[in-house]
């Protein structure tokens, strides 16, 4: 079985192919140069920059993959939650692909897409723990399948990625800043820098498992208020990787600055996901590992930080390689292959779901599964 996926969710313009399971191409490209001008993501300017791209890129991808939409046993999109105009391009070519070549249409749920991405890897062991962590979603799951997630707990404003897209962008780093901050906060780290003082952790004073990270975002403002130093080290720094790391041993308010925000989120994370994990024995619900995923599953403390979590609650902890924790196609490849083997699809009228909607179970049921 080949099923082709289409990921369009953002900034990102992707294709997947999986076979059986396993994958056998991708293609992203990125509109990271188009948004850096703006220190973000632009929709209008996303939307038309997917537009732009979609129908050569696919041309490119088919070719290169040497696939032919017959050969297609179905077409994956994501159909949301994301920027609604990016998202109905995608799903546009995917209905149009799926009529033309008379094969299923699958609309994949993109945060469930990111959690079951490292099933492309290695064999996912469920029920898990999940914590989904990107830049417009913090999410935390309890999956005891691959079609059936229950939230647990959710971001009440500004997403963990949203916080460090936000300091990057208060600090001028380059774009997209969060690699930048991580390598400054990974720096100030090694060198013992992190100060508990610093910042107060988010949204920890109570029993629940949502998140908030709009008062630590606040309070790096502040503190950069009052201490514009720091941001004149900032703008010394080069724009180029290699280089950004040597600087940073010049830099250190900034880096002890980095080292410290990253510290409050991680450590945030790591102590609501033990309390969900606590909350799930309680209820005597098993849980066989702790899956990790999204953007900011690439931070490096994050990762670091989960192992200790997950050495500490006798769990394996499933991580993606770091190109499919950023949005891509291989993963909505994949989970359309889960949905379609079980026997589940969409009409045509499969509607985009936009950033703050919640993605209706609204697929339909095969004769049988296709296995």
């Amino acid at each position: 079985m080949l099923v082709l996926g289409i990921e369009s969710s953002c900034d990102e313009t992707a294709f997947g192919l999986v076979e059986d399971g396993r994958l056998l191409a991708e293609s992203v490209a990125s509109q990271a140069d188009v948004h850096a001008l703006f220190g973000g993501v632009v929709p209008e300017l996303a939307s038309r920059e997917h537009y732009r791209l979609l129908g050569p890129l696919f041309d490119e991808f088919m070719e290169s993959a040497g696939v032919l939409p017959s050969d297609l046993s179905g077409v994956a999109v994501a159909r949301g939650p994301g920027l609604l105009g990016s998202l109905l391009v995608g799903v546009s070519f995917a209905k149009a692909l799926a009529f033309g070549a008379g094969i299923p249409l699958i609309g994949v749920d993109h945060l469930k897409a990111h959690l079951l991405a490292p099933g492309l890897e290695q064999e996912l062991s469920l029920p898990a723990l999940g914590l989904l962590v990107s830049g417009g979603h913090t999410h935390i799951y309890y999956v005891e399948s691959a079609g059936k997630f229950t939230l647990l707990g959710r971001t009440l404003d500004d997403a963990a990625g949203e916080g460090f897209d936000k300091v990057a962008k208060m600090l001028g780093l380059p774009y997209p800043g969060g690699r930048a901050l991580d390598a400054l906060a990974r720096f100030g780290r090694k060198r013992g820098q992190i100060n508990r003082k610093l910042f107060s952790y988010p949204y920890l004073d109570n029993k629940n498992l949502d998140f908030s990270f709009s008062g630590l975002k606040t309070s790096v403002a502040l503190y950069l208020k009052n201490n514009p130093a720091i941001l004149e080290q900032a703008r010394s720094l080069p724009d180029d990787a290699v280089q950004l790391e040597e600087a940073c041993a010049g830099v250190p308010e900034l880096t002890e600055l980095c080292a410290s925000f990253n510290h409050c989120v991680s450590y945030t994370l790591c102590t609501k996901l033990r309390r969900a994990a606590g909350q799930l024995s309680l209820e005597s619900k098993p849980v066989k590992s702790l899956i990790v995923a999204g953007g900011v599953a690439a931070n490096t403390m994050l990762r670091d930080d989960l192992q200790v979590l997950a050495g500490q609650m006798n769990l394996p902890l499933v991580l993606p390689r770091f190109s499919l924790c950023t949005d891509n196609g291989a993963m909505i490849a994949y989970a359309g292959y889960l949905m379609l083997t079980a026997g589940y699809v969409h009409n045509l009228n499969l509607e985009a779901i936009p950033r703050g909607k919640n993605i209706p179970e609204d697929q339909v049921r095969l004769c049988a599964p296709i296995f």
